[in-house]
């Protein structure tokens, strides 16, 4: 498996990896259904992709049936976790508040998703 150090995964590559992690295992063509609900993708270009991201080693490509099967190399948690301290570092100079002020400042957040928020922050403060 590859080290979440050496990832740089292109945005293109994020939303096929997401679409990955949410399914489990797919052909191109089911990649491709996703994607196209959402952009113009066109097939050939998901392909080229999904090809790249093998050689990337982001990806895992079962060549055994006629129809090739992927599947995501890389961890959904590690990945996201290495590109949330790349952000912080690199956009908010090490600064996790800013983010996250930033973050919600700009995206309308649920009640759910605030309960959550202050009851992750309760935890933290009574460590």
């Amino acid at each position: 498996m590859t080290g979440t150090a050496n990832l740089k995964p292109t945005e293109s590559e994020l939303e096929i990896l997401q679409i990955l992690w949410e399914k489990g295992d797919c052909t191109v063509r089911d990649v491709h259904e996703v994607l196209e609900k959402n952009k113009d993708a066109g097939y050939t270009t998901t392909l080229k992709l999904m090809q790249i991201m093998h050689e990337k080693g982001l990806v895992a490509r079962d060549t055994s049936a006629k129809t090739h099967i992927y599947s995501a190399l890389i961890n959904q948690q590690k990945t996201q976790q290495h590109l949330v301290n790349k952000m912080i570092d690199n956009v908010f100079n090490g600064s996790a508040a800013r983010m996250v002020i930033q973050a919600l400042g700009n995206h309308k957040a649920s009640k759910d998703e605030i309960d959550s928020i202050k009851k992750y922050l309760d935890e933290l403060s009574n460590q």
